[in-house]
């Protein structure tokens, strides 16, 4: 039996967090932070990972307002979503990311006091917690 992982991804203009699952899919840890200067590079870079690490779907944060309604950003996540599954042929489901970056923020405080530090690592911890909500989801595979 070949095992596979699940991905999840924080996507920003700037930087994009990953996360990966363990080989059962039981538990999501933060895995990089990659700097985003241009969306095309982004998806052939992320694909490229998502196939080196075997993995079978990818969870791309959709940001929504308090509200649950789309904006702007949701906009921009979709269309890095389909170019992503698109090159990849990887299936990718969306998973709403509200308040992702506030829990995200709180898991970092306990280990790290530097709000700097923090600040560099809380988007692979939010793709860790968007991750880990579609796993304890009954929408995962």
């Amino acid at each position: 039996m070949q095992y596979k992982r699940k991905m999840g991804i924080d996507y920003g203009d700037k930087r994009i967090g990953i996360a990966m699952t363990d080989l059962l899919c039981m538990f999501a840890s933060a895995f990089e932070v990659y700097q985003n200067k241009d969306m095309e590079k982004s998806v052939e870079y992320i694909a490229k990972l998502a196939h080196d690490n075997d993995v079978d779907e990818i969870v791309i944060g959709l940001p929504l307002n308090m509200q649950g309604e789309e904006n702007e950003r949701t906009d921009i996540s979709k269309l890095f979503g389909k170019m992503l599954a698109e090159k990849s042929k990887i299936p990718v489901v969306f998973e709403d990311e509200r308040l992702s970056s506030v829990e995200a923020e709180e898991i970092l405080k306990k280990f790290e006091k530097d709000w700097k530090k923090r600040k560099a690592m809380l988007d692979m911890y939010s793709a860790q917690v968007i991750l880990q909500s579609y796993l304890d989801s009954d929408k995962r595979k």
